[in-house]
């Protein structure tokens, strides 16, 4: 029996040091920093290249400064690594029909497609029968009831503490799922509050050229000064002096959108330092751990068919979820996520490998290591300016979103952290620089004032429990198979 879904992965992790940035091609203008602009943005992902899209198109002065060698921040396509684009870090865009970015992909000529929609679970080395998963849903949905119960006009806690004791031999898997797979931090670590908020993810797409090559393609024509770090921001409430090794410039605005790990890193220095509130922010949102582990094997030795999905009846924190046979190639995906995907992170790319080659292999019994071919590792939590995946709040951390959204002066701040319902998400991330640029465009007398307009959350549908139904079985509400 297959378990179809509507939430899709997107959110996963970005490639090692080693890796060559410069594989994604951009026609952005490699601009020489210039002595003063009216917008500066602080980093080329997606946040900012939304934000630096929405103050040109104003007809203002902006430029893009981006730390690394490329454009796409957490949205790394690599072009060499197979015979087909491989999506080292976000996949998969949520609610295609409204998505900004997937509107803005069909005019520029990138494909989109669909998520697959089934999902194999493994008990040992067999599928699960039908009555094992409809059990299984309706744990998963028992699990999700009560974490939102538990919080219900109360305060906060993690959401571990509100799961249920008797979820008996797919509590492993509960936990992986709706913690370390879907937000990058196992539900010890994770805001119960947070999780009951989150926006419903529908109708997931992915772009067949890769995000992070659609994410380059949105960026042409933008004035971009690239593989230059920022090392101070000097704000105030009338303008902003930006530090950098190739000189410094001035802004009469600063929209600052490096990963909160970034800003915790103190590679950036900010004079006067920023308050105490956005640090505190900054500090609950703190980036989960979660990558991918990629390898080549030939003649389908585990037998699945195109884009299929595979979870595993798991007893402990040692893993993952599969995507096989990307495309139809021959590329399958193992993911790892959480303190245990952090932990494996930390031995290497080496040991990575091993795992998913001697995972696979305890699910399909197939000789894995015999056939493998070309591999590679993503591992995000060393990854220079990101350190880290996507956000996801700690217990008590619910309001530290709208915290760190707040403007300071000449300081905005932008990115999938500052988005109250769709963090962890590419399109959260995009609404999040757009507005963040609705701000500074008023701060500088562009736009017409209006109150609250960076911190004003965006409408979205919250998300409604899953329910069981009969075969196939559908559910709503966040990724439970499918993280960002």
């Amino acid at each position: 029996m297959t378990i179809t879904r509507r939430d899709l992965l997107a959110g996963s992790a970005a490639g090692s040091v080693a890796w060559a940035l410069s594989q994604i091609g951009s026609r952005a203008i490699a601009a020489p920093l210039p002595r003063e602009v009216e917008v500066a943005v602080i980093g080329a992902g997606a946040a900012g290249i939304a934000a630096a899209r929405r103050i040109a198109a104003a007809g203002r002065k902006v430029v893009v400064i981006e730390a690394s060698s490329a454009i796409g921040g957490r949205c790394v396509t690599d072009t060499a690594a197979f015979d087909m684009p491989f999506d080292r870090g976000a996949r998969w865009l949520y609610n295609t029909d409204s998505s900004a970015i997937a509107k803005l992909a069909q005019g520029a000529g990138m494909d989109m497609y669909p998520a697959p929609r089934g999902q194999r679970i493994r008990i040992g080395r067999r599928n699960a029968r039908a009555g094992e998963a409809e059990d299984f849903l309706a744990t998963l949905v028992r699990a999700n009831r009560a974490m939102g119960d538990a919080v219900r006009g109360k305060a906060d806690m993690a959401a571990a503490s509100g799961l249920p004791k008797d979820l008996g031999v797919w509590a492993g898997t509960t936990d992986f799922l709706l913690g370390a797979y879907a937000t990058g931090k196992d539900l010890n670590d994770i805001s119960a509050l947070e999780l009951v908020t989150m926006a419903q993810h529908d109708n997931p797409s992915a772009c067949r050229q890769g995000l992070g090559a659609l994410i380059a393609k949105l960026g042409e024509g933008l004035p971009l000064v690239l593989s230059t770090p920022v090392t101070r921001i000097a704000w105030s409430a009338r303008d902003a002096q930006i530090e950098t090794a190739a000189g410094t410039l001035t802004a009469k605005a600063v929209i600052m959108t490096a990963s909160t790990n970034a800003l915790l890193s103190g590679k950036v220095k900010f004079t006067p330092d920023l308050p105490k509130r956005q640090q505190d922010a900054a500090s609950k949102l703190t980036l989960g751990s979660y990558d991918h582990i990629a390898l080549e094997l030939p003649g389908n030795p585990l037998g699945l068919s195109r884009d299929d999905v595979v979870i595993e009846q798991s007893s402990d924190r040692a893993t993952g979820f599969l995507l096989a046979n990307l495309g139809g190639s021959s590329l399958c995906q193992v993911d790892v996520a959480g303190s245990f995907g952090a932990e494996l992170s930390a031995r290497g790319e080496a040991a990575m490998v091993a795992f998913a080659m001697e995972w696979l292999t305890k699910l399909f019994g197939a000789d894995v290591k015999s056939v493998v071919k070309r591999t590679t590792a993503t591992r995000w939590n060393d990854m220079p300016y990101v350190y880290g995946a996507m956000s996801a709040a700690v217990p008590g951390g619910l309001g530290a979103r709208k915290a760190l959204m707040e403007p300071l002066g000449s300081l905005f701040f932008a990115g999938e952290a500052a988005h109250e319902t769709q963090w962890g998400t590419v399109g959260g991330a995009w609404e999040s620089g757009e507005r963040a640029a609705e701000a500074a465009l008023r701060k500088i007398g562009a736009l017409k004032p209006e109150a609250s307009a960076q911190a004003k959350p965006a409408k979205t549908r919250r998300k409604s429990a899953p329910r069981a139904e009969a075969e196939p079985v559908t559910r709503g509400g966040r990724g439970l198979f499918w993280p960002r």
